[in-house]
């Protein structure tokens, strides 16, 4: 399963995707609740969110796909404010205890599945330092959820996305 993360409108996003099988997306309808740092995901209901919206099985989206594509606008060299919500509300993905990666302390992984990431920022005027700070971001993501980084774009606009994404 591929899944798209993303904060573009429904009439940008079908641009982008003319073949919508086995695609799970996931944007912003202005219902996802913030996470509240509970740790609930790992205590109380150990791979699932308690916070009761459309998003808290983000963990079992997660361990269910090939693909993770996430389209985003570049703020300050980060996600925009919902994607940085999806990826705090995916915790659930991976348990509470650490492990050493890479001579740093890491979550260690909930599931076995590892997935292809591709992140695409976005944005008019993105500066060679919010690149960098958006590259070293994506490197922690990439540790944390144990996955495969297939593809990072800085674009300028949403526009430049059409026929890049197979």
């Amino acid at each position: 399963m591929r899944v798209v993360i993303h904060d573009m409108s429904y009439e940008e996003i079908n641009k982008i995707f003319n073949n919508k099988a086995n695609i799970h997306f996931i944007n912003d309808d202005n219902s996802i609740k913030n996470c509240i740092g509970c740790y609930g995901c790992w205590i109380k209901t150990p791979g699932q969110c308690v916070l009761n919206d459309k998003y808290n099985d983000m963990g079992s989206i997660l361990s269910k796909t090939d693909e993770l594509i996430i389209i985003t606008k570049c703020y300050y060299g980060g996600y925009s404010p919902f994607i940085k919500n999806i990826l705090e509300r995916s915790i659930p993905y991976m348990h509470p205890y650490f492990s050493i990666k890479n001579g740093e302390m890491h979550h260690k992984n909930r599931y076995d599945n590892r997935f292809n990431l591709e992140v695409y920022f976005y944005g008019e005027n993105i500066t060679d330092n919010e690149k960098e700070t958006a590259r070293n971001l994506v490197n922690a993501n990439l540790l944390n959820f144990n996955c495969i980084l297939k593809n990072i774009k800085f674009l300028k606009n949403t526009d430049e996305l059409y026929g890049d994404i197979k």
